[in-house]
Formats: C-alpha cells, structure tokens, sequence
C-alpha cells in the first residue's frame, strides 16, 4: 500500500488507537454472554435456542471475512473498515429494538456483516502504519485491544443488564462505532496494490456457500434423528461448494486466498489448530454465565467480573506473546499456547457445586492467556507467510478460522452439553447435578482439542522450532 494525507500518518500511534475503537465494538460482544440468561427469560426461549444468537452472528461474518479482506486489498483497508463502523452501529440499534427472536436474529446477522467488514482490515490497517519490522508488536497490540474489548464487555454487561434490561449491551456499541467513523477520517487514504486486480466473484460465492452450509451441516446434527435428509443435504453442499472452490482458485489468476501457501504443512496445522484451539476456548462464553448463573451465588455485576477472567488473560497475551516471539519460534510459542490451554479446561471441568470462584477465575485466566498466545502467533505466522499485499487476505484468514471455531463450539458444544444432561436426567439425577454433568463433560471434551494440537505440532518437530 503506499499511502497519502492523514493524520495518523504523521501519528500512527493515534491511528493504531483508532482502528483499536473501531475494532472494540467486536469483542465487546462478550457483554451479550453475560446477558444469554436474561435474554432466555426475555424472550421466552428454551436455553438451547440461545445458540441462535451466536450463530446468526458469527455465521455472517465468518463467511464474509476472507472475502471482505481481498475487497480491502482491492479497494483499500480504510474505506472497507468505516463501513463495517457504520453498518454495525446501525445493526446495535436493532438488535436493541427487537421485539421478538426473529427480529433480534436478523439484526445480528447484520451485525455480522458490520464485524467482517471492521475485522477484515482491522490488522492490515494497524501494521500499515509502521514499517514491517514493527509487524509482530503492533499485532500484539491489536490482540491486546480485543481482550480488553472483552474484559470491559463482561465487566460493564452486568451493570448495563441489571439497569437496563438485557437491550443494553447493544446500544451502548452505537456511539462507540460512530465515534470510530469519525476518527477514521485521520487515516492516511491508501492506493491498494491489488487496485487493479478483477475481483473473484465466483471464488467468493463458492467460499461464503461452503463455510455458511458448513456451519449450518454442523447445526443439523441437534436434528440428525429427525430429520436425516436436512443433514445429508447441507452435507453434500458443503462438500460440492468446497470442491468447487478449491478448482477455482487453482485455476483462476486472481484468488480470493491462494492456495498454493497450504503447500507448507506447518501452515496449514497451524491454520487449522486455530479453529480447534478458538472451539475450545468458547466454552467458557457459552457454558459458564449458565453455571455462575446457577452455582456462583453471585449478582449479576460479580457474574460479569468473574467471566471477565478470560479475556484478561486474552488481554495480557497481548505483549506476552510478542515477548516469547523474540525468544522462541512461532512454532514454540504455539506448543506452549495450546498445552496451557488445555490445562487450564481440564481445570475448569473440574469445578462443581458449590463453585470455587477464585478457582475458576484463574482458570479462566490462564485459558485466556494460552487462546491469546495463540491467536498472536497465528497472526504472525499468517502474515510472515502471505504477501504483504496481501496482509487484508492474511489478516481475515486468521479471524476466519477464530470464527468457525466459535460458531462450531455454539453448535456442537452446546450439543454435548444437552447430550449429558439429558443422559444425566435419564438416570434420575436431579436438575443440577445433570447441569452439572452436562458443563463438565462438555469442558473434558473440550480440553481434547488442544492436546491434539500439542500431539500433531510434536509430530512436526515445533519443540525444536523446525
């Protein structure tokens, strides 16, 4: 990119700070986890229909996010980044207006498209504004700013709901948005090197059908019983769509993301091991707001400062990460993410009632640390890997795969969960010792994830850095 005009140009620490306001209004998302219970009450609806809320969500933006990011690439990171500000602060105003479920789903999956437009360029503007060599620290930083994002989205969503109803932890997002969008104006105006490029429609097409019936084949498996043919069909267009583009952006001169960098094994594990390492650590946005909700004993203001535990070991991984990348590989700092992460779900499921909230707030701490370690190290290693022309394409990779692992753990976790406290009932347990069975099994099956990953980067060699 070479870049005119701005005044972020002159201070990039400034324009570092805005784009990290325009971003915050994503992670602040988490102050909606805290309010699931409420809006179950709300809205009458069975705890199992809560998933809805994620994945009307994050389905939008995690189909939407690579293509964004090549649309960023071709017409320039700053213009891509003030709609997804504008979009979104219209999508907070909807969602809090909603009357009813229907309603509040198709205002987030508006939301969704606001989110994939900000964090589609969200990383490649920040590192546009300092030289190559200062790329790891300003994506440290960018990693830090979505864990305090957040940390304050837990800590202020309880006081928000216990004073405003569970409405308030989306309009509060709304000046913060427009804020952005106003302050983005001082970014330098940028001439994309990929500007003359024809963009890939079909390519685009095919990738946002093969991750939406994705998610959506995962979804069908509540129903599998029922409704087999929903699942086959879901099923089979995923496979065809996935197929379709694999041809066409082997064939085609100008891909949306070229394939030819998943050659490197490492790559791919490492791509890869973010969508299992980000399945597993939402289960703590899912499932414990349930469990302090039930077990805590806490108001709903505490509930939110305890949830916040997570995000602020995100937060410290932050500088953390770019500490260990001058001392060890990508690769090592990816093996020590994924091993603290699964030691610390494996301490989570160990929780029971009454709960040890200290306990599990360190828990949740250090499970926050090893997911922010990682998703650090996947940005680094993404955007080594990927032309710097390219950083929008590198940059909505990492946030793509982050995505389907947080939409799948909506799904598939939650599925486990009602799975076990559904056999828990069936053996004549009483309603919370089958909750509890339930949350703590689904937390061991969770803490499977990472050891895979730590098993497959042993395989590689990662200890010793190769």
């Amino acid at each position: 990119m070479t870049r005119s005009g701005g005044f972020a140009q002159r201070h990039p620490g400034f324009g570092v700070f805005v784009v990290g306001l325009g971003t915050l209004v994503v992670p602040f998302d988490s102050s909606v986890n805290v309010a699931f219970p409420h809006i179950v009450r709300g809205l009458d609806l069975a705890i199992p229909s809560i998933q809805w809320v994620v994945i009307a969500y994050t389905l939008a933006y995690a189909a939407l996010t690579l293509v964004f990011g090549r649309v960023g690439d071709m017409l320039g990171y700053r213009r891509v980044f003030q709609l997804g500000n504008v979009i979104g602060a219209v999508a907070f105003l909807l969602c809090a207006a909603a009357p009813a479920f229907g309603w509040l789903l198709g205002a987030r999956v508006l939301q969704g498209v606001g989110a994939a437009l900000a964090l589609s360029c969200g990383p490649a503007l920040a590192t546009s504004l300092y030289p190559e060599d200062q790329r790891t620290r300003i994506l440290g930083l960018y990693t830090m700013g979505f864990g305090i994002g957040s940390v304050l989205g837990t800590v202020l969503a309880g006081e928000l709901v216990q004073h405003f109803g569970w409405q308030a932890v989306f309009w509060f997002r709304a000046p913060i948005a427009l804020l952005a969008f106003s302050l983005t104006w001082s970014l330098p105006r940028d001439t994309p090197a990929r500007a003359h490029q024809r963009f890939d429609a079909p390519g685009a097409a095919l990738l946002v059908l093969a991750v939406s019936f994705l998610l959506l084949t995962l979804n069908q498996l509540r129903t599998l019983d029922q409704s087999p043919w929903g699942f086959g069909t879901a099923g089979l267009i995923t496979l065809l769509s996935i197929a379709g583009f694999i041809r066409r952006e082997t064939t085609t001169d100008h891909p949306i993301l070229s394939l030819r960098f998943f050659r490197d094994p490492d790559f791919s594990l490492v791509t890869a091991a973010h969508a299992l390492v980000s399945l597993s650590g939402f289960s703590i946005m899912l499932l414990v707001p349930f469990y302090l909700d039930r077990l805590g004993g806490l108001s709903i203001p505490e509930g939110g400062l305890a949830l916040a535990s997570s995000p602020i070991g995100v937060m410290v991984s932050g500088p953390l990460g770019v500490w260990l990348l001058r001392r060890l590989t990508p690769r090592q700092s990816a093996l020590l993410a994924a091993g603290t992460m699964a030691a610390a779900q494996i301490a989570i499921s160990l929780e029971g009632d009454p709960a040890h909230i200290l306990a599990l707030a360190a828990a949740m701490f250090v499970q926050g640390c090893g997911m922010g370690l990682f998703q650090v190290t996947c940005f680094d290693i993404s955007t080594a890997t990927i032309p710097r022309e390219d950083r929008g394409v590198a940059g909505s990779l990492v946030t793509m795969t982050r995505t389907v692992g947080v939409v799948t753990a909506a799904t598939v976790l939650m599925l486990i969960f009602e799975m076990l406290r559904e056999a828990g009932l069936s053996h004549g347990l009483t309603d919370g010792a089958a909750f509890l069975a339930g949350f703590q099994g689904a937390f061991r099956i969770a803490a499977i994830l990472p050891i895979l990953v730590v098993i497959a980067g042993l395989s590689r060699g990662w200890a010793r850095g190769r």
